[in-house]
């Protein structure tokens, strides 16, 4: 198995936390990109399958790739290899480019998007409207691409205010992507929209929290159910500004030839993470795969309820898996780190790590807002924040989580994984 954990040795000081990077280790091996696309996606002849359902290659004149977020490279690299000299064109936005034969790939930037992104939009949107009832289009979709596919510099700009407002609100990413499918040609099935009369095939590598799937990327190919008026409700009673919005395409006509796949989601990770646990002899309760909620009260679901003033004992060998987005208000500047890492360290403010526990938060693209994919907390990390005069309070309300792990030693770097499924959270207890 390849370790996708770069400094494992150095965290894997005690058998408790050997086992708790085992288990995170089995869920980035679950997402992997290349493993997903290869096992969903192959070609017999003429006959493309995609997770089982065939689609005859000699009916269309062209095929085309778009895509955008953080797996959407990756992926269009595995798709030269299975489709090769069949593809005709293709433009796909990612975090970094790669070196594609048929497709061209964008570097584009997240969370905020900017005039890189909006070359890529353009491209993007040429292809789909020079299609025609001939064409195939294969649209790769993931995490990230809310923010990495936008068309014009108006919905760029209006994509970077909206962010900067979100982060202030609380509120989830259903919310902020209601908003920006009424700000974009493209999403809230605007792709499905401007390529039809082609036939489109969306492989969707979910960052959602639950089976909520048309949120992701903001939901290009899914017909949208929100209206003008949902979107200007949420900017109002959240202060996000104003924006000029737009509706949704609604008819019918443009998703008639659509089919969407979800290739890939959190629940792959922790169906992997459960298994790895189980090989360890460890019981698992799984206590939420759309963990919303805020920060503190995430925590408290995740340890249930254990508090300094209400300690309840754990199984005495278990593993508690987890995975979401929990919200994290940020109201000034901030310093280093996402919520993986605020959680790491409130969990220790709360007090809840006892001495058999140990408690990973961690992003599955490996990047926590930050260069790090999280950390992991045991009674080692306290011992070493109280030798070296740690005052938590202080980083939590600096939002620096990021320094305060690094200086402990127990930040964990995996680099960009190349997928993105949510948080992922494990909290082990084994004496």
């Amino acid at each position: 198995m390849r370790n996708w954990i770069k400094n494992f040795n150095d965290l894997a000081t005690t058998p408790n936390r050997k086992m708790a990077l085992e288990i995170m280790e089995a869920g980035l091996s679950a997402i992997s990109t290349k493993k997903i696309v290869e096992s969903s996606v192959s070609v017999v002849g003429n006959i493309l399958f995609i997770k089982g359902k065939p689609f005859n290659l000699a009916k269309y004149k062209k095929i085309k790739i778009v895509g955008f977020g953080k797996s959407s490279c990756g992926a269009a690299l595995i798709l030269e290899e299975i489709l090769g000299p069949r593809i005709n064109e293709g433009a796909v936005i990612g975090l970094n480019k790669v070196d594609s034969k048929y497709i061209e790939t964008f570097s584009g930037t997240h969370p905020r998007p900017s005039e890189a992104n909006a070359e890529a939009g353009k491209k993007i949107y040429e292809i789909l409207d020079n299609s025609d009832e001939n064409d195939l289009i294969i649209a790769l979709i993931s995490g990230g691409g809310s923010a990495l596919l936008c068309y014009g510099e108006d919905e760029c700009k209006a994509g970077a205010k909206l962010y900067d407002s979100f982060l202030k609100s609380g509120k989830t990413i259903t919310e902020i992507n209601t908003v920006r499918k009424h700000l974009s040609l493209l999403k809230g099935g605007g792709l499905a929209k401007i390529a039809y009369p082609a036939t489109v095939v969306g492989l969707i590598f979910s960052d959602i929290p639950g089976d909520n799937f048309e949120n992701v990327a903001s939901g290009p190919t899914y017909r949208d159910k929100t209206t003008i008026k949902d979107a200007e409700k949420i900017s109002r009673e959240n202060n996000l500004g104003d924006f000029n919005l737009i509706e949704t395409p609604k008819k019918d006509k443009y998703f008639d030839n659509v089919y969407n796949f979800i290739l890939v989601s959190n629940k792959t990770a922790i169906e992997a993470m459960t298994q790895k646990a189980q090989e360890l002899n460890l019981k698992v309760n799984i206590v939420s795969t759309d963990l919303y909620d805020e920060v503190n009260k995430a925590l408290e679901k995740i340890f249930r309820g254990r508090t300094s003033e209400n300690s309840l004992r754990f199984d005495l060998e278990e593993v508690v898996l987890a995975a979401g987005e929990p919200s994290i208000i940020i109201k000034k500047d901030a310093g280093k780190g996402g919520r993986n890492l605020h959680m790491g360290l409130s969990a220790i403010k709360k007090e809840l790590i006892d001495e058999n526990s140990v408690f990973i938060s961690f992003a599955s693209d490996g990047m926590d807002d930050s260069d790090v994919s999280g950390a992991i907390v045991d009674k080692n990390t306290i011992e070493k924040s109280e030798k070296l005069n740690l005052n938590i309070d202080d980083y939590l309300n600096r939002f620096d989580s990021y320094t305060f792990f690094q200086k402990t030693g127990d930040i964990i770097m995996t680099g960009p994984t190349g997928s993105n499924v949510s948080d992922l959270m494990i909290l082990l207890t084994k004496k």
